[in-house]
C-alpha cells in the first residue's frame, strides 16, 4: 500500500472537540490552546465557530477568541459559520477562512439543526456566495457518511451528492466525518473511492471517530486510496452527543505518532502537541483519551 509522503493534519479540538465538551471553556484559554497547538506544527488549527450560544454555549465568544490569536505564517485558523449570519460575524471578528458542514443524513439534519438536508445546502449556497465575494475560503464537511445514529447505516450516494454540491459551491476541501465512529476500514475504503469519481481525491479529507476504535485503521485505509488530509482533535477531545456512547474524535497524538512511524511528514511536534492536550485536559479535569498521550506522560527517563 502507498501512502502519501506528507499529510496535512487539521486540528479540530478548539471547535469540534471542546463543543462537545460538558465544561465550558473560557475564551482565554481557548486561544492559548489554539496557540499552543499552532506552536506545535500544526498548519490547520479550526478556532471555533459563529453559532446561537443558545445551542452550543461551549463556542460563546469565539469573536474573542480570534481578537487574542497572533497569524504567524504557515498557520491558518478557520471557523464553523453554519448560516450567512454566522458567516457576517466571522468576518466582523476577523476571520479568514469558514467552514460549512451538511449532513448526509436527513434526520440527523432535521434533529441536529432543524432542517433539511435540501435547506441546510441552501444556507450553505448563501455562505459560499458571500466567501467568494470576499475572497474567503471554505472547507464543506459532510457528516454521518458511514452511519447515522437515527437511520443506522447511510447509502453511499448520498454522501456522493452532498460532496458534489459542496464541491459545486466552491468548498476547496470536503471532509468526510464518520461522525458516531461506527465505519471500519474497508467501508472507509468504498466510500472513498465513491465519492473520488465525483470530488477528485486530492480536494477530500477524513474525519474520523473512534467509538469502536477504529479510526487510524480508517486512516490507514483512505491515505491508500490516497487521502491525504486527516482532521483530529488534540487529546481525542469531543464526541456524538446524539450517538449515546460515542466517543471523541481521533486523537491527534496517536495520528502523529502513527504517520511519523510511516515516514510520513506532517510538521508537527508530537511533544508540542501532547503538551497542548495536557494543558486542555488539566483545564477539563479530565484525562486525554489519547493512547500515546498517556504513554508519553508514563515514560520514566532512564
Amino acid at each position: 500500500m502507498r501512502i502519501p509522503e506528507r499529510v496535512k493534519i487539521v486540528e479540530v479540538g478548539p471547535r469540534d472537540g471542546l463543543q462537545n465538551e460538558a465544561t465550558p471553556v473560557a475564551p482565554a484559554v481557548r486561544a492559548e490552546l489554539i496557540r499552543r497547538l499552532a506552536g506545535a506544527g500544526l498548519p490547520v488549527v479550526e478556532a471555533g465557530s459563529f453559532v446561537s450560544p443558545k445551542w452550543v454555549p461551549q463556542m460563546a465568544d469565539t469573536a474573542q477568541v480570534l481578537a487574542a490569536l497572533d497569524r504567524p505564517t504557515g498557520t491558518r485558523f478557520p471557523v464553523l459559520t453554519p448560516n450567512l449570519t454566522g458567516f457576517r460575524q466571522a468576518v466582523a471578528a476577523g476571520a479568514r477562512e469558514v467552514a460549512v458542514f451538511v449532513a448526509a443524513s436527513e434526520t440527523f439534519s432535521r434533529q441536529n439543526i432543524n432542517c433539511s438536508v435540501d435547506d441546510s445546502l441552501q444556507r450553505c449556497a448563501e455562505v459560499c456566495e458571500a466567501a467568494k465575494l470576499l475572497g474567503i475560503a471554505v472547507r464543506g464537511y459532510v457528516s454521518c457518511v458511514l452511519g447515522c445514529p437515527y437511520e443506522g447505516g447511510v447509502a453511499p450516494a448520498k454522501v456522493v451528492a452532498v460532496a458534489g454540491r459542496l464541491l459545486g459551491l466552491g468548498c476547496y476541501e470536503i471532509s468526510l466525518g464518520d461522525t458516531i465512529g461506527v465505519g471500519t476500514a474497508g467501508e472507509a475504503e468504498r466510500l472513498v473511492d465513491q465519492v473520488a469519481a465525483t470530488v477528485p481525491v486530492e480536494r477530500l479529507a477524513a474525519h474520523f471517530h473512534d467509538t469502536y476504535g477504529q479510526a487510524l485503521a480508517n486512516v490507514l485505509a483512505v491515505l491508500g486510496r490516497g487521502v491525504a488530509v486527516v482532521d483530529s482533535a488534540v487529546a481525542g477531545l469531543g464526541g456524538c452527543p446524539y450517538a449515546p456512547g460515542a466517543a471523541g474524535n481521533l486523537a491527534t497524538e496517536d495520528l502523529v505518532y502513527m504517520l511519523h512511524g510511516f515516514g510520513v511528514a506532517t510538521g508537527a511536534d508530537l511533544g508540542h502537541v501532547a503538551a497542548a492536550g495536557r494543558f486542555i485536559c488539566n483545564e477539563l479535569r479530565r484525562s486525554p483519551d489519547s493512547k500515546t498521550a498517556r504513554a508519553l506522560a508514563a515514560r520514566v527517563p532512564a
